[in-house]
């Protein structure tokens, strides 16, 4: 237990100080280390990790990723009607779209060929999960540089909420099963996740977020409701992440992902639900605007 607590205090010390740098170059860096990472450990769940040609080619398209959007943007002005003023709004250069493409293609190419001269040791349920999660992984977790970069103003706040997004739901769910949970919701996958610590999970997110929009942006009755609904969404989305990993390890055989955060596991085992939950929080504030 006293592990545990200590590598948990580190990573929110490390947390910390890229929140606090966030609008420098450590946040694409850091992202693109959480991604390395990521996805080092999904290849080794694959036991791909010592094919260097594929490890080399996901790896360098992951971690480009977070340093495209973090450079290929600009903000305009338009005019916002409700508010009277004038609003920021980022947007990307069409160079990202380009050099993301081309940056998968090349590892995919890669990665096909490395595939065709060791196709007696290699089989395709392993080549397609590594290009499946060298498109997912950092793609969902550059979101976090997207939300930061949404609003100048406010980016800091809005992505402290993308992450909580999901950890408020694993704290909520924890808590409210503890307490009250009687009913398995995935015993084969979670033994220990109940449908009542999912629903105070839900409940939880629903409430810190429809509060916390309030108090930051001032109350109105349709940012609560966007609010809330996003927080239930989200939580709803961050379950299935946190099930999908598990079902993954289980079919595979682990226990964790990796070992680098003691008692806790390896990164995936930290930012599973956060790899769905981002991309979500990102497309609601996108539709519907934080304002």
């Amino acid at each position: 237990m006293l592990t545990r607590i200590i590598s948990g205090a580190v990573g929110v010390v490390l947390l910390g100080a890229v929140l606090y740098f966030h609008d420098t170059i450590v946040l694409p860096i850091a992202v693109a280390a959480i991604i390395a990472i990521m996805l080092f450990e999904l290849i080794r769940a694959v036991k791909l990790h010592k094919c260097f040609p594929i490890l080399i080619a996901a790896e360098a398209c992951g971690i480009v990723m977070p340093f495209l959007y973090g450079e290929y943007q600009y903000t305009v002005k338009s005019w916002n009607e409700g508010l009277g003023d004038f609003a920021e709004e980022t947007m990307y250069d069409g160079k990202v779209t380009l050099f993301a493409f081309i940056a998968v293609l090349a590892a995919a190419f890669v990665i096909f060929v490395t595939w065709l001269k060791k196709h007696k040791e290699i089989r395709y349920e392993q080549v397609f999960f590594v290009l499946a999660v060298m498109v997912l992984v950092p793609q969902a977790m550059t979101t976090m540089v997207r939300i930061e970069r949404f609003d100048s103003d406010n980016g800091l706040f809005l992505l402290i909420m993308g992450l909580c997004g999901a950890w408020i739901a694993d704290t909520g769910a924890y808590f409210t099963g503890v307490a009250i949970g009687k009913h398995k919701l995935c015993p084969e996958i979670s033994p220990k996740k109940t449908i009542e610590g999912l629903v105070g999970g839900i409940v939880t997110t629903a409430v810190v977020y429809a509060v916390a929009f309030s108090v930051y942006y001032g109350f109105t009755a349709k940012r609560a409701v966007i609010a809330c609904v996003t927080g239930i969404v989200c939580a709803i989305i961050g379950t299935v992440g946190d099930l999908s990993a598990s079902m993954v390890k289980r079919q595979i055989g682990f226990k964790d992902y990796g070992k680098i955060m003691p008692g806790h596991g390896g990164l995936m085992d930290r930012f599973d639900s956060v790899l769905f939950v981002l991309p979500t929080f990102y497309a609601f504030i996108a539709i519907f605007g934080v304002q």
